[in-house]
C-alpha cells in the first residue's frame, strides 16, 4: 500500500531553491536548445517519413585513469552527465562530466566508509542525487550534492535508502526497506515522500522522475525475473516492459516525453540497450563488438548516455542519440497494461536487491 510521509521542511526549501536559481539561466538557454533540438532528425518531423526510430552512437568516453571501469547513470537536458566508476581496487566513486567533455573530482560522500559512492541522478541545475554505503551497517543511505557540498538524506523510518533519479523541480525518486521490510519504490514530491510496490513484486525501485512527475523503474516477480514498468503522475503502474525474447528487463531512466531506456537480457546470454516508446515501440541498441549494452538515461533531446563491456569485463561510456528512419526498426514486444499500486498482502522480503548499474 502507498505509504506517504510528510516532508522535510529544510531539504524541501533546499531542492525548490536550487531548481529556482537556474530557472534564468534555462530561459537563456530556450532558444538555443529549440534550434538544437529543430535540427535534430528525432524531433523534426518530416512530411511524409515513416515514424521510425533507432539509436545511433556520437561518441565513447572513460573516467580519467589506468583500470576504470565506467558506468555512467544519467544525462540532464544541458548535456551534463553523471554516473560512477570503479578503479583497479575495486573502490567506488561518483563522477559528473560537464557537457564541455571535462569530469569533476572523484565524488565521495563524508560518511562513505565502505569505499563506494555512487553518482545516480543530475538536474538542468547540476544538483546530483546518489548513494553511499556504510560499511560497519551494510546500509545504503542516499545524499543530494550542489557544487562541492553534500546533503545527507534517508527515507524516514527506513534503514536502507537509494536515491536514484531527480527532475528539475526537485522532486526525486529510488528505493528503500520500510517498516513493512519489502524493498519499495518512492518518490518524493514537494517534499512529501510516497512509497508504492507494483502488483506482485517481490522488490520495487524508481529509477527516475520526469516532469510530469512521470516515474520508471523495474520490478522482480516471484520467479526472480526482472520487468520494467513505468508510473503515471496519478500513481496508475503500467507493466511489465519486455521486449520479445527478453529473460529480463531493467528500464533505468525516462526524459519528459516518458521515453525510456535500458537494457534487457536473452536466453543467449547477451545483454541488449533498450530504448521503450509507449504504448508498445520497443528499439534495440548493441555497441559494436560487446555482448554487453546498457543504455541508463535519456533527455528531451534524445541524447542517451549509457555503457558497454569490452571482453575483459571494464564498463565504457557511451553517448549516443535517437534518430528518426525511413523504415521502422522497432521491435515486438509486450504492451505493458494499466495496473493500481500495490493492492492486498505484501509479499515477504528474503533479501534486499541492490540496485543495477
Amino acid at each position: 500500500m502507498s505509504k506517504p510521509t510528510q516532508p522535510d521542511s529544510s531539504l524541501t526549501l533546499r531542492l525548490k531553491s536550487l531548481a529556482l536559481e537556474t530557472l534564468m539561466k534555462i530561459k537563456n538557454i530556450t532558444v538555443c536548445c529549440l534550434i538544437a533540438v529543430l535540427a535534430l532528425p528525432v524531433l523534426g518531423a518530416v512530411a511524409g517519413m515513416p515514424a521510425g526510430f533507432s539509436v545511433q552512437l556520437v561518441s565513447t568516453f572513460d573516467y580519467p585513469g589506468s583500470g576504470n571501469s565506467t558506468l555512467p547513470q544519467k544525462i540532464s537536458d544541458s548535456g551534463d552527465i553523471v554516473g560512477s566508476y570503479i578503479d583497479s581496487s575495486g573502490v567506488t566513486r561518483g563522477f559528473i562530466r560537464v557537457r564541455n567533455g571535462t569530469f569533476s573530482a572523484p565524488l565521495v560522500d563524508p560518511n562513505d566508509t565502505g569505499g563506494l559512492t555512487e553518482g545516480r541522478g543530475i538536474n538542468n541545475s547540476r544538483v546530483v542525487c546518489g548513494d553511499y554505503l556504510d560499511e560497519a551497517s551494510g546500509n545504503f543511505h542516499g545524499y543530494f550534492l550542489r557544487g562541492s557540498r553534500f546533503f545527507n538524506h534517508n527515507v524516514p523510518g527506513s534503514s536502507w535508502t537509494i536515491f536514484l533519479g531527480l527532475n528539475n523541480a526537485g522532486n526525486f525518486c529510488g528505493s528503500d526497506i520500510p517498516g513493512s521490510g519489502v524493498q519499495s519504490a518512492f518518490i518524493s514530491l514537494d517534499g512529501i515522500i510516497t512509497e508504492f510496490t507494483v502488483p506482485e513484486a517481490i522488490y520495487s525501485l524508481a529509477y527516475q522522475i520526469n516532469s510530469s512527475n512521470q516515474a520508471c523503474g523495474y520490478f522482480g516477480d516471484v520467479n526472480g525475473v526482472v520487468h520494467g514498468y513505468f508510473r503515471d503522475s496519478d500513481g496508475t503502474i503500467h507493466d511489465p516492459i519486455d521486449p520479445a525474447g527478453s529473460t529480463g528487463t531493467v528500464i533505468l531512466g525516462n526524459n519528459d516525453s516518458n521515453w525510456m531506456v535500458g537494457r534487457y537480457s536473452d536466453s543467449g546470454g547477451l545483454t541488449h540497450g533498450l530504448l521503450f516508446i509507449p504504448p508498445n515501440k520497443y528499439i534495440t541498441y548493441d555497441y559494436p563488438g560487446s555482448t554487453f549494452t546498457s543504455l541508463n538515461g535519456i533527455n528531451e533531446q534524445g541524447q542517451i548516455v549509457g555503457r558497454y563491456q569490452d571482453s575483459s569485463g571494464i564498463g565504457h561510456g557511451i553517448i549516443a542519440q535517437v534518430v528518426r528512419t525511413a523504415a521502422d526498426q522497432s521491435t515486438q514486444g509486450v504492451t505493458p497494461q494499466r495496473q493500481s499500486s500495490q493492492a492486498g498482502p505484501l509479499p515477504s522480503r528474503s533479501q534486499v536487491v541492490e540496485p543495477a548499474f
